[in-house]
Formats: C-alpha cells, sequence, structure tokens
C-alpha cells in the first residue's frame, strides 16, 4: 500500500528562557492512501507539535532539528516532498497547506473567525488555492456544507460562528478544511468538547467523507474508544516518542508496551466488576494523616436519608431580538421542564444529558445561583440540630450559611481559578468569604486539603499556571471541601480531563465519599464515566426528567429511546463493539417530538414519570403506566454495527 505521508526520525526542540526542551524525540511512522491513521497519547506527549510540523505551523520558538516528512501525493508532483526541508513562510508550503493537506483543531469557537460569516471563512480557503469567480466559491462552499450535513446550507453560509451549536461549529471547520479536497486530513483532538451523540455525528461524518472523497486521516486523540471506532493503524506516544504501533487489531487484542495496556485499564467501561476501580498510570498519593478526615463521624447523624428534595421545578429564560433600532421581540425558552427527584444521603446521583438539556441550570437553582419560575427545593442537613430547610426561601446569612452545606467542581480546572491567586489563597478563600478561623488556622487546614487531595504542600505558594489540569482540578476539589459541605456537585469535572488523569480524579471522588461521608450530584454527558462513579442515574432531555433508575437497571434495561440513544454512542475501547448510529444520524434522538408513543410530547397527552418497580422511572404518558408495566423493558444485547 502506497504511503501518502512518511516520517522518518523527526526530532523537534523549543528553546525556551528555561532551557532548550526535545518535544518530539525520533518518531517514525507512516499514513497509507486513503487510511485512518490515530496518533494517542496523553497531553504532552507531542502529538500536536508532531501535526503542527507536519502542517508547517510550528511556533517560532520551535525547531526542526533532525529528520524527514515525506509527502507522496501523485496529485501535485510526481516526486516525493520533503515538508521538514520546505520554509513555513515558502509558497511551495502555502501551496500543500490547506490544500492537500488539512487540519481541523479541538476547540471550533476559538479556530473560527467571531467576525467573518461561516460563508467567508469557506470561500476564503477556496480562494487561496483554487482560481475560482465569487459565485463559484458560494456555491462550493454550499455544497461542502450540504456534504457535511448542516440542515439548511444555504442560510448557513450567511450565519456566524456564535449563532451555531458545537457540532455545527464543528461542521463548519470540517467544511473549511474538506473544501479543496486534501489528500491528508488532520483531526487534532476533533470530538474532545462535544457530547457523546454530536461526538459520534462527528466521526461518522468524517468516515462518510474520507470514504467519499478518497482522503487519508491522522486522527490525534487521547480517547481509546474513539480509537478503536475509526482507527486502522495506531501510533501509541509517550513524552515525545513512540512506544508502541500497529494495527487496530494489534493494539487492542494483545498490547505490548506497559504504557499502552496501563491507558487502557485507566479508561471506564461498561460493566465493569463490583468494586473494580480504574488504575491511573500514575496514583494520587494522598496524606491520610490531620484532622480534616475525621469529621466524617459528625455527617450523617440525621434519621432522614434523604438529603435533598427537588419537587416540580421549572425555569424559563426571555431571550430579547433586538431590531436595528431598538425593541424587539422576546421569546422564551423553557430550561428546566417540571423536574421531580430526591437525593439520598451519601449517594452519588448522576445526572446526564447532552449540553443544553438543562443539567447546570438545575445545579445553579439547587444552590440559588438561580431562582426558579416554580417549584420547591428542600434541604435536610446530617449535621446535629439541622433541620429541613426551603431553599427558596433563604436570603442574606441564612443564604449564606447554607451555601457552606453545598459546594460546586467545575467543568473547566483552568478558568475557575483565579490566575493572579496562590493555591494556598484559592483553597483558604471559601474560609475568608465566611469568617471561620484565624490565618493560622486557615493554613493548616488549606495544607490538610493539599494532602487530603494528593497536592506537594511544598507548592502551597505557586499559582495555577503552573499546575497539570488534573493538578487544578484537585485544586478546584480541595477547594469546594474547604468548609466541609454535606453536598458536591459535580459539573463535568473530568470531561477536558485526559483518561489517565480523569482516572485519578474520578478514584479521588470516589475516596473522598467513603473518607468524608460526602453526598454527590455528578453531572456528565458520558455515560462510561457515570457508570463507574454514580448510584443512581437520572437522565434529562430538552429540560425534561426523561428517566430515573438505579445504576445497574439503566444500563441493563434502558426503557427510553432517549436513554437508549445516549448508550449507543458511547465509544467502547473495544473494536468488537463498535458504534450503532442508526438512532443518532437521523438526528432527532433529541427531538421529544419524534420519540414513538407513549414516550413522545404531542400536547394532548399528559406526561408524568411512571414507576416499573426497583426504583425505575420513566417519563410516559399517564394512561401509558398499565401498558409499560406489562411490557417491562429487556436487557440490551451489545451489538457490532460497524461505523
Amino acid at each position: 500500500m502506497r504511503n501518502l505521508l512518511h516520517i522518518r526520525d523527526l526530532r523537534i526542540s523549543f528553546n525556551l528562557p528555561e532551557g532548550r526542551l526535545e518535544a518530539v524525540r525520533g518518531v517514525s511512522f507512516r499514513v497509507p492512501a486513503g487510511r485512518t491513521v490515530a496518533l494517542v497519547g496523553e497531553s504532552g506527549s507531542g502529538k500536536s507539535v508532531v501535526s503542527q510540523a507536519i502542517m508547517g505551523i510550528l511556533p517560532r520558538s520551535a525547531s526542526i532539528d533532525s529528520g524527514r516528512i515525506l509527502l507522496n501525493d501523485p496529485a501535485t508532483s510526481s516526486q516525493v516532498i520533503d515538508i521538514a526541508s520546505l520554509h513555513p513562510d515558502s509558497q511551495a508550503m502555502r501551496d500543500i497547506r490547506g490544500s492537500r493537506i488539512s487540519i481541523i483543531f479541538q476547540e471550533p469557537m476559538t479556530s473560527l473567525s467571531p467576525v467573518h460569516s461561516v460563508g467567508n471563512q469557506i470561500c476564503e480557503a477556496l480562494h487561496l488555492h483554487r482560481k475560482v469567480s465569487t459565485a463559484e466559491g458560494l456555491s462550493l462552499a454550499t455544497e461542502m456544507l450540504r456534504l457535511v450535513g448542516f440542515p439548511d446550507p444555504a442560510k448557513a453560509i450567511n450565519t456566524y460562528p456564535f449563532e451555531l451549536s458545537g457540532g455545527l461549529r464543528q461542521r463548519a471547520m470540517i467544511a473549511m478544511a474538506l473544501v479543496c479536497r486534501p489528500a491528508l486530513l488532520i483531526a487534532d483532538e476533533p470530538t474532545t468538547a462535544l457530547d457523546v451523540t454530536i461526538q459520534a455525528q462527528i466521526l461518522k461524518l468524517i468516515k462518510d467523507l474520507q470514504s467519499e472523497l478518497g482522503m487519508a486521516v491522522l486522527m490525534i486523540t487521547h480517547d481509546l474508544g474513539v480509537v478503536a471506532n475509526v482507527a486502522d493503524e495506531v501510533v501509541v506516544m509517550y513524552h515525545g516518542e513512540i512506544m508502541e504501533s500497529g494495527t487496530l487489531d494489534d493494539i487492542f487484542k494483545a498490547p505490548a508496551h506497559p504504557y499502552l495496556s496501563a491507558l487502557l485499564r485507566a479508561v471506564p467501561r461498561f460493566h465493569m466488576k463490583p468494586g473494580e476501580r480504574l488504575v491511573p498510570i500514575r496514583e494520587i498519593k494522598k496524606r491520610a494523616d490531620g484532622a480534616f478526615l475525621a469529621q466524617k463521624a459528625e455527617q450523617a447523624v440525621s434519621a432522614d436519608p434523604t438529603i435533598l428534595k427537588v419537587e416540580g421545578v421549572t425555569k424559563k429564560f426571555t431571550i430579547r431580538k433586538s431590531g436595528l433600532f431598538g425593541g424587539g421581540k422576546e421569546s422564551a425558552v423553557l430550561a428546566v421542564d417540571d423536574v421531580n427527584l430526591t437525593v439520598e444521603r451519601g449517594e452519588c446521583l448522576g445526572l446526564v444529558g447532552e449540553s443544553g438539556c438543562g443539567k447546570t441550570t438545575l445545579s445553579k437553582m439547587i444552590m440559588r445561583a438561580l431562582t426558579p419560575d416554580s417549584g420547591s427545593i428542600t434541604f435536610t442537613g446530617g449535621r446535629p440540630g439541622d433541620s429541613e430547610t426551603d431553599v427558596l426561601a433563604l436570603h442574606d446569612k441564612a443564604l449564606m450559611n447554607f451555601r457552606t452545606q453545598i459546594q460546586f467542581v467545575f467543568q473547566d480546572p483552568f478558568s475557575s481559578l483565579n490566575p493572579r491567586m496562590t493555591v494556598g489563597e484559592i483553597i483558604a478563600e471559601p474560609l475568608v468569604i465566611h469568617g471561620i478561623g484565624d490565618a493560622a488556622d486557615r493554613r493548616k487546614v488549606v495544607e490538610e486539603l493539599m494532602g487530603v487531595v494528593g497536592l506537594n504542600r511544598q507548592h502551597i505558594r505557586r499559582y495555577p499556571h503552573s499546575f497539570s489540569g488534573g493538578q487544578r482540578q484537585r485544586i478546584g476539589i480541595a477547594r469546594a471541601l474547604a468548609l466541609r459541605p454535606q453536598l458536591l456537585i459535580c459539573d463535568e469535572p473530568v470531561s477536558a480531563l485526559d483518561v489517565s488523569i480523569q482516572a485519578q480524579v474520578l478514584n479521588l471522588l470516589k475516596d473522598l465519599k467513603k473518607d468524608l461521608g460526602l453526598t454527590y450530584i455528578f453531572i456528565s454527558h458520558n455515560l462510561a464515566v457515570v457508570d463507574y462513579i454514580a448510584d443512581r442515574i437520572a437522565v434529562m432531555c430538552q429540560g425534561r426528567l426523561v428517566e430515573l433508575a438505579p445504576r445497574e437497571s439503566l444500563f441493563r434495561a434502558p426503557a427510553h429511546p432517549y436513554t437508549k440513544a445516549l448508550l449507543s454512542a458511547v465509544p467502547e475501547p473495544n473494536p468488537n463493539q463498535r458504534l450503532d448510529l442508526t438512532a443518532l444520524m437521523q438526528g432527532r434522538a433529541s427531538d421529544p417530538t419524534a420519540w414513538p408513543a407513549p414516550f413522545g410530547i404531542d400536547g394532548e397527552h399528559a406526561m408524568t414519570m411512571v414507576d416499573l418497580g426497583g426504583g425505575h422511572q420513566v417519563r410516559a404518558r399517564a394512561d401509558a403506566a398499565p401498558e409499560l408495566l406489562l411490557c417491562r423493558p429487556q436487557p440490551v444485547l451489545q451489538t457490532s454495527t460497524k461505523v
């Protein structure tokens, strides 16, 4: 098989103020024509640096010390071109970049210009490399938007990136990368920031376009589930070197290198054995000394097993579309619709659904960062003297005191930390706000907390930028624990992390739950992660709670069509269990009007949560309860439908 791209002994270094850093050390691999090669590894392994070298877009501080990047593209030349020998600003490199080799990045919002329309940005790439008129360019751009699955390509030409969802923004980037019909597409973490359903659609889209355009794909990712679904060959990197490479079956069925075996053990997967733990590549070394962990005895003394009760909570947001001379029309968006649920003391309730389904809005109402339009939220503390509290009736000092009992762990471990504050100041900030202890007491609590979450106490004066993503997330967890809360709301706390760091944080959260007697609401769109950490799972779609069940029941026998669609979209690190995209590719998995009876919403029948027994509830028509009880959902069998 002809090699479209062949990298031989590539070495890349960075000249930094601290000295020379060798980021890529002797990397060699190939990308066959028309095939997909996955470049796998953790953050900092050198994957993206290799892709930047191929595109000729390395930072100014970087240089290629040695090696060759050979492009054998018969469409442009009968000779093999060594990209490593070309100047990045040369005409020869500009002819290759964007025309014969294109790239799509991880975050589409920061990669697209916010002040230019989607059509302008696609046409710009086209006019740089092909002599076409303005009308021809718009026609070709519209056709490419149709190919990548835009519902209305002609209208999308004139839209701006901020008007599009995350999935459509990524499709716009793919259209811009493919409009010149390149021979090689480099996809650098193209689905990391997307929901599992949108991720599945993008993976299917890339696969379909690859077949239609006859191009090769270099997929850069740390998600082994994605690799198992799209790759023909796999290259595993660690600290700038290749640890192992081979075909998909070789890598998954007979991993030879300990690093690859360790990566596979760190990935959450369905049907793990009871008590089985993820095995991170580097374990967190926690310190169990100090008084902080001894606080568990003061928790959970209440006889009431329910710590939080949410009843009939609804929230609408009003959006004003302003006109040219002011004014404009107002429209209401229903963010949360009549949600009812309880959280039991000491459990982890998983809250899952796609972006925009209302998960975070619901959590903010529980925290009283937002006030619902209707409904009630009741919190029952477990400390001596605690009584049932009407959360929505709290104000001023009472509300401040309530917030010591519920704390939040955010999704982005970097933007949620103040870059101008040291780690010690960040963790101590809740104590300062609530006036707890003096400076010496706070210092002691901060040091103990850093030990609890596995951070070096000597780094108390460091700033967030000097920590890795996983360490920053542990700082956020330590800050949330400072006030010794009873309930912790974790909003996508591991979605931005590599699988190995994700395993560290998940294990840490499980241990803290046990050691401190905590209760969790764990928000995520990844059901494999929720399966690992949660006791019960609530599924939300379009602001509504559609299914609620113990973890075992939900995964063994899901009842709602939306839950089944979510399950079918989670990529497993197993080439024999590839994604079944039938329901997802119809694009209506999250459309309540498209769900079959008795789950669909038609405006005529009242909807309610039907009890299927064993704590399993599903949202359906009120008159369908007898029918659902007679036709109990059967266990879902694993499929092996190929993408």
